[in-house]
């Protein structure tokens, strides 16, 4: 029977049933006492308690529904809390409450999609770790390389210049037309030494994350990176604590794509870089005032919107973007962020 007065399709009839008869015996004890304590009632008076018996129903209804609406509500907002990646979202299950089975079920599901995106992350954090190594091993060969491509070319090259040079003064003495070839000489080497360091240079990859947080590597980066291509840059991060390594790893790398995106497509002079945490997740925000592009064409249009928002789904995250044709481009990453368990808590 508790079971049965807890499910809404008993409950409602019930709440009517209960209105009725509460309006009924209203009526009737009124028709009784003014029939018995009044001589003569005035039809106005009757149409005034005939008035008020039947608002009692509505009112009755319109709190009854309040109630209602309120706990559906509460329910519609969790579920875009989660919609949104904020999978720390819970409903309070008071017992004997209407909803309670429902929002029992909607915090067993977020469980359940927490603890595989968890998953998801932990592979996908693993994965990024083990590419990162991959890469280091890389960067590792390519500076022994790099330093025997110096060794066998520009060094010597500068040795050369170098014993040339020395010799110019004497020969100045001597031959002053050897002496002019000398410095030919000198200047063709010279031009040759300067084209083989920038190509060197040009091979050289990028570690700005190397023994740094995101926040400080960003400190240096950002700023430079703007002024290079003549932005108007504006940085802030609010991060209680230092993210793990492969989320740092991954968003840096979306910030990298994200600004060059700017720098190749959006003809922006402004961009603003944000990046801090909500509830349970990480939200990094590119916001730019450039010339934007129609949301259909994304696809189409911008690979590099589409390699930022897999390495987000790699981490258990998704990507939004929002455009229009001269009102510039967001993009708004949610990365989430979970707690890691108690020792002897069931994951």
């Amino acid at each position: 029977m508790r079971k049965r007065l807890n499910n809404l399709k008993w409950l409602l009839p019930i709440y009517f049933l209960a209105a009725s008869v509460g309006t009924l015996l209203l009526g009737v004890g009124g028709w009784f006492y003014l029939s018995t304590h009044m001589e003569s009632p005035g039809a106005g008076l009757w149409v005034e308690y005939l008035i008020l018996i039947l608002l009692i129903a509505p009112v009755v209804g319109y709190f009854v529904a309040r109630s209602y609406q309120r706990k559906v509500d509460a329910l519609q907002l969790s579920i875009k809390q989660v919609a949104k990646g904020n999978l720390g979202e819970r409903l309070d299950v008071l017992p004997g409450d209407l909803f309670g089975g429902i929002y029992q079920d909607f915090n067993t599901m977020v469980s359940s999609l927490e603890s595989r995106l968890r998953l998801l992350q932990q592979e996908g954090s693993a994965d990024v770790m083990r590419n990162m190594q991959s890469s280091q091993d890389a960067v590792l060969e390519e500076r022994r390389r790099l330093a025997r491509d110096l060794h066998d070319t520009v060094s010597q090259q500068l040795f050369a210049i170098h014993m040339s040079a020395s010799s110019l003064p004497k020969l100045l003495e001597i031959n002053p037309e050897g002496a002019r070839m000398v410095v030919e000489q000198l200047v063709t080497m010279s031009h040759h030494a300067q084209r083989q360091m920038r190509s060197l240079i040009a091979q050289l990859r990028p570690l700005e994350l190397e023994e740094q947080t995101l926040e400080e590597a960003l400190g240096k980066w950002f700023p430079d990176y703007c002024n290079q291509n003549g932005l108007k840059g504006r940085l802030e991060i609010a991060l209680p604590e230092e993210l793990p390594d492969a989320i740092e790893y991954q968003l840096f790398l979306i910030i990298q794509e994200g600004m060059a995106n700017v720098v190749k497509h959006a003809r922006a002079s402004r961009v603003s870089l944000v990046l801090y945490e909500a509830g349970s997740q990480y939200v990094l925000q590119i916001e730019d005032d450039g010339i934007g592009f129609e949301p259909n064409m994304e696809k189409r249009s911008s690979y590099g919107l589409a390699t930022m928002r897999e390495r987000a789904e790699r981490l258990g995250g998704d990507a939004e973007i929002r455009s229009k044709p001269g009102a510039g481009t967001a993009v708004h990453i949610h990365i989430p962020k979970f707690v890691e368990a108690e020792s002897g808590e069931e994951a």
